[in-house]
């Protein structure tokens, strides 16, 4: 069944206010094939008229931590990764080539292209995605996931060094669960081992690492504050803020960005990105009220496959944000090829 966008005009919603710092199943098929423009019905109330069109302007020089234009809006896609992890989309080798080299023509600003630990795909997406550039100079970020330990990360430096633009997203739990059951670390030795590990992917030659604090919506404020700061004053140029359980509210999670936006250190000298799970059927509205509280990179998979429920759609928030008026979304664009946004759903 070919997509059908549906786009709400609605009254936006206030601008999160930073709050002060606390004490302490489907089968995906990108295509070739162009499809026509959905037409939009006139909102007879507010008598304007929704258009969806492919970006007209161009996309900003790449500079893994500073985005010149503010409006600019990248798009990390995590097919290949987050995607994988959905029980209906194990892919081979090859097919994760093939759907990398169709991110490359939707032009998506990031391709995180595996887990290099439990995936030997990601060295020959690096080496041949990785250096495609087109006449204007788009060459898509292969990325590749590492845990906070020096043998993962060496291995994602090594599968993805080859690439004309790479970068290590390396991620830690910072919520009170994780700490305590999981990495068995007081919040001091999270410090310690975070900024660490990010001194240790720069030795190795990397200059784009994003940093992630899985749960951090269930993470204490003041932590997630210090250890942002500490990574970036160790060389992270992006930080990623995960609703990892998939709970968050969009009001609550467009806070929590705004809320680190005004309260980390340094925070002007990174990119912020969301990654937003759809346990509770939210993960585009956070995504999009993600970016209207001040995120510029956005991270989705197509169709929203992913772990459990998955994650934000890459066709509901760009075509969000395209569909959507400027009073909402304040000039926010991305550099997709909308054209080549297609997607059948058929069982089996």
């Amino acid at each position: 069944m070919a997509a059908v966008f549906r786009c709400n005009v609605l009254s936006p919603p206030p601008t999160p206010t930073p709050t002060p710092i606390p004490s302490f199943n489907s089968k995906i098929h990108l295509s070739h094939t162009r499809i026509s423009s959905p037409k939009f019905p006139s909102h007879s109330s507010l008598h304007s008229r929704i258009s969806c069109s492919v970006p007209s302007r161009r996309r900003p020089e790449y500079i893994p931590n500073h985005i010149p234009d503010p409006h600019y809006v990248r798009i990390f896609d995590a097919t290949l990764r987050d995607g994988e992890q959905s029980p209906v989309a194990s892919m081979t080798r090859e097919e994760k080539l093939d759907i990398a080299r169709q991110l490359h023509k939707l032009r998506v600003d990031v391709i995180e292209a595996g887990f290099p630990a439990c995936s030997d795909a990601v060295k020959k997406i690096a080496e041949e995605v990785g250096n495609a550039v087109d006449d204007d100079g788009y060459c898509p970020v292969i990325c590749a996931l590492a845990r906070c330990n020096e043998e993962d990360i060496r291995s994602a430096w090594e599968a993805v060094k080859d690439a004309k633009r790479p970068r290590i997203h390396m991620f830690m739990g910072t919520s009170e669960i994780h700490l305590k059951y999981k990495l068995k670390k007081t919040r001091e030795q999270a410090i310690e081992m975070a900024r660490n590990m990010v001194k240790f992917a720069r030795s190795l030659g990397c200059d784009d690492i994003q940093f992630g604090v899985e749960d951090a919506i269930r993470s204490n404020r003041g932590f997630l504050y210090q250890i942002l700061g500490e990574v970036i004053k160790a060389g992270a140029t992006t930080l990623n803020i995960p609703d990892t359980v998939g709970t968050a509210t969009p009001s609550e999670y467009a806070r929590l960005i705004a809320d680190i936006k005004a309260n980390t250190p340094e925070v002007d000298n990174v990119i912020i990105s969301t990654h937003c799970h759809d346990d509770l059927g939210l993960s585009t509205a956070n995504t999009l009220e993600g970016a209207r509280a001040g995120a510029r990179q956005l991270e989705v998979a197509v169709n929203g496959i992913g772990e459990r429920a998955g994650i934000a759609a890459l066709q509901e928030v760009v075509m969000g944000m395209e569909c959507g008026e400027d009073y909402v979304y304040g000039g926010l664009y991305t550099g997709i090829n909308t054209r080549h946004i297609l997607f059948d759903k058929q069982d089996g």
